[in-house]
């Protein structure tokens, strides 16, 4: 059992830039990439998608396993196979350490994400148990209406930005429903979320700091008003984790409790934006998939799940080692990062064929790690698949064609994505 270890920001040892190693186990200097090489490539330090997944291409290939000096040093896996084991293999590489490249500017630590087990599992089963598919169920109809209110003005307009006008908006209306917030947060969340991410990329701690301020009052409000008012645990969030205990039976620390929920209300904040940005942006530049969609939406749930292996939104969550890890020829020691890129794993093509098209109904989509996969793999991914269905059938059933009409801007890292996209639409 491994938690909370020391964080290094430095290997003990210079780590090999890219240390490939043949199956004779012998390494091919052929295919050895230097240190700047790596440190200069788009895949480090491009935010274009396109030139991003060219690179990973080329890592995943003839560079596996990449270490970058970049964010303090990190190493970059590439293929689906390395990326899921370590993903399932929660004991050697844990979470406690590092679980986002660039991290927290303030180091702090939030559960579910920044723990490991035993730790994390009360947190991770509290949240569970709200996502259950009767559960997800009921927020169908709540969600639908709100999608159809927010998207009304940009189609009276005929113009919008899908991912800052209406995703944004939209993201703050699923994580509302889901914790029962009042409605009047729901604006209130989408303008601090939004201007926290955009701090933490800049990797701006005093900003970070003061909208993360305001998150953390929410959450101590709606945790003070479970108290005293709880509701069905199976209904909402705060109150199961007010039911939960640790390992010794304990109640599980204020500090921890609060933590936990100032993560919730951010965590289905950030991909929606980039999912429908890149989505959008796909439809546009391809109409017949479009007009097909729009002609038959019964597709549109496989479409989705098509998408998010396309269009993970993801690019720096993390692990570290909790012992000296050998993998292709390296020794990776504890205190490195370790970047879990799913991006590159759910385009790999030993996994997919023609993984940079897309494919209706491709027949092992089931293998994507778009929500991750082993114990952090994404909690509210029932939720999530539900909320784009919607978005995305409301946006088709509401139009009779939609195009990019502006440039697409992109999101820094930890995300991958287009974080604006502006449409112009034919009612």
């Amino acid at each position: 059992m491994t938690t909370f270890h020391p964080t290094a920001n430095k290997p003990e040892a210079s780590p090999t830039a890219c240390p490939f190693t043949s199956k004779t186990g012998t390494t091919d200097h052929h295919q050895v990439f230097t240190q700047e090489r790596i440190d200069s490539s788009a895949a480090i330090i491009s935010d274009n998608i396109s030139q991003i997944h060219a690179e990973y291409d080329l890592f995943r290939q003839s560079c596996p396993l990449a270490y970058t000096r970049s964010y303090s040093g990190y190493y970059l896996l590439t293929r689906y196979a390395d990326i899921k084991a370590a993903a399932l293999d929660s004991s050697t590489y844990i979470s406690s350490v590092r679980a986002v490249i660039p991290s927290d500017p303030r180091g702090l630590r939030r559960p579910p994400l920044n723990f490991d087990a035993p730790a994390h599992t009360p947190y991770r089963t509290a949240l569970d148990r709200t996502l259950k598919p009767s559960r997800v169920k009921r927020l169908a109809a709540p969600l639908a209406n709100h999608a159809e209110a927010l998207l009304a003005p940009l189609l009276a307009a005929g113009k919008g930005n899908i991912c800052t006008e209406f995703a944004a908006d939209y993201a703050a209306w699923v994580e509302t429903e889901w914790l029962n917030l009042e409605p009047e947060t729901a604006p209130k969340l989408s303008r601090t979320a939004s201007a926290w991410v955009d701090a933490w990329r800049r990797m701006d701690a005093e900003s970070t700091t003061f909208f993360s301020t305001a998150l953390y009052d929410i959450a101590r409000a709606v945790l003070a008003d479970r108290r005293h008012n709880p509701r069905d645990a199976e209904e909402d969030p705060a109150s199961s984790l007010l039911l939960e205990r640790g390992s010794n039976g304990e109640p599980l620390e204020e500090i921890h409790l609060v933590g936990c929920i100032r993560q919730s209300l951010v965590v289905g904040m950030v991909a929606p934006p980039l999912m429908l940005g890149g989505i959008c942006s796909y439809l546009s530049d391809n109409p017949d998939l479009q007009y097909q969609l729009r002609n038959d939406t019964s597709l549109v749930p496989a479409a989705i799940e098509e998408f998010i292996r396309l269009f993970s939104p993801y690019r720096g969550f993390a692990r570290t080692v909790s012992k000296e890890t050998t993998l292709h020829g390296q020794i990776i020691r504890p205190g490195i990062p370790i970047s879990m890129t799913y991006s590159a794993a759910n385009r790999d093509p030993n996994i997919f064929n023609n993984p940079h098209e897309f494919i209706l109904d491709r027949e092992n989509i089931s293998a994507h790690v778009g929500f991750g996969r082993g114990r952090h793999r994404c909690v509210g991914q029932p939720l999530a698949r539900l909320a784009l269905q919607i978005a995305l059938t409301t946006l088709l059933k509401n139009t009779k064609s939609f195009r990019v009409n502006g440039e697409l801007q992109f999101a820094r890292m930890p995300e991958m994505g287009i974080i604006s996209c502006p449409l112009e639409f034919t009612v």
